[in-house]
């Protein structure tokens, strides 16, 4: 199972960090949600970000994205948590946080809370053709 984001949902209203942080820790604190909303509120982008696989190396294989010809790192996408990137530590230990689904079985409060469906729980992935396709319109602020 995993959470799928329909990007051109999202609104930015940050319900899923707020009840992914009560789940885990019992408080209202975005800092420690194990989903982060990257956004641009003056152009109304909202990119939500799950948490995934930590790695303590940098990432060394760096694509480039092209979306309304600005080019981004693909780095700006990634959900893992890494030495480049401070996203899904808890910031009082520094410790790695992964999205567990809010446990088995899967029952992620992220998706339960959110009401404009931007967060979706499906069986699995789509298998990976070696291509990212990323919902337009969307133009990412980092």
């Amino acid at each position: 199972m995993i959470v799928q984001i329909n990007h051109d949902q999202c609104t930015g209203c940050g319900t899923c960090e707020i009840v992914c942080s009560l789940k885990h820790y019992g408080v209202i604190n975005p800092r420690k949600a194990r989903i982060k909303v990257l956004q641009n509120p003056v152009e109304g982008y909202f990119y939500p970000l799950v948490a995934g696989p930590y790695t303590d190396a940098a990432c060394s294989y760096k694509n480039k994205i092209i979306l309304h010809g600005r080019e981004y790192d693909k780095c700006s996408f990634c959900n893992a948590s890494c030495p480049d990137r401070p996203f899904f530590k808890e910031p009082d230990t520094g410790i790695p946080l992964k999205c567990d689904l809010c446990g088995d079985p899967p029952d992620p409060m992220c998706v339960k809370f959110c009401v404009r469906d931007a967060l979706v729980l499906v069986d699995s992935e789509e298998p990976d053709n070696g291509e990212e396709e990323i919902a337009e319109p969307f133009k990412p602020v980092f």
